[in-house]
């Protein structure tokens, strides 16, 4: 079963597609592996594997897998909490994911930068990059479903944005290349050929890793409130007398 990081709360966090154990501080050391989606009439838990596949909470109510799971009136109070804390966190970790997005731009324009100065002379890879960021950030502001915002929908976008800039860098430096080389210089023609096939390579990495340090104070910050999600859950069981665990721990 696969565990991604607490997508519906710290939603940004680089740590997805492990189980909580193996999750590094920045996940707050737990993991899920749920998906949800926040309607207005509900939240809704899902995940293709392993019952209960299907949580539903709202307003104190609680069913797994379409069945009504009867609860104490200080689980239904614990239940309507839980709701109503998740709620408060989402908007917060959309607008960490939001400006992910911009500072993931910002590197991916030191790389071009670094591998060819004047890739960015004629404004090309200027407009590419505010057109893609734009895209992205209304996809999350529209989004309702952790799917769009959690760890591997940021490296998704991450890629979206390299491979955007990857083209016009390769245009814009055939030229360059093409007159070192015919000035002698093929050694550097070869040089800049090389730092602009680095960008397509490793530069998705580069840039995850600055994503990742930069929004990990944000990330921690948060770490009190999923404990917190931790704690209501505990002693909450499914429809078929199971502990329900939404949020898993390192231990």
């Amino acid at each position: 079963m696969p565990f991604r990081s607490i997508s519906f709360v710290v939603a940004v966090c680089l740590a997805g597609g492990v189980a909580a154990q193996d999750a590094p501080a920045v996940s707050c050391g737990v993991a899920s592996s749920y998906d949800l989606t926040v309607r207005t009439d509900a939240l809704l838990f899902e995940r293709p594997e392993v019952a209960p596949r299907s949580v539903r909470m709202h307003d104190g109510s609680l069913a797994t897998d379409g069945r009504a799971v009867s609860l104490r009136p200080d689980e239904q109070d614990r239940v309507a909490l839980f709701e109503r804390n998740v709620r408060s966190l989402v908007p917060k970790a959309k607008a960490i994911a939001s400006d992910g997005v911009d500072i993931a731009a910002r590197a991916v324009r030191e790389e071009a930068s670094r591998a060819s100065p004047n890739s960015l002379s004629s404004g090309e890879l200027d407009r590419a990059l505010a057109s893609r960021v734009a895209d992205i950030k209304r996809r999350i502001a529209a989004s309702q479903s952790t799917r769009d915002w959690q760890a591997d929908a940021m490296r998704a976008y991450a890629q979206e944005i390299v491979s955007d800039i990857a083209p016009l860098l390769t245009q814009d430096v055939g030229g360059e290349a093409m007159q070192l080389a015919m000035n002698g210089d093929l050694q550097g023609a070869a040089a800049l050929r090389d730092r602009v096939a680095d960008v397509s390579t490793g530069g998705q990495a580069r840039v995850l890793a600055k994503l990742e340090a930069a929004l990990r104070p944000r990330v921690q910050a948060l770490c009190p409130s999923v404990r917190q999600l931790v704690d209501l859950q505990s002693g909450l069981r499914d429809a078929a007398g199971q502990p329900l665990m939404l949020i898993e721990t390192g231990g």
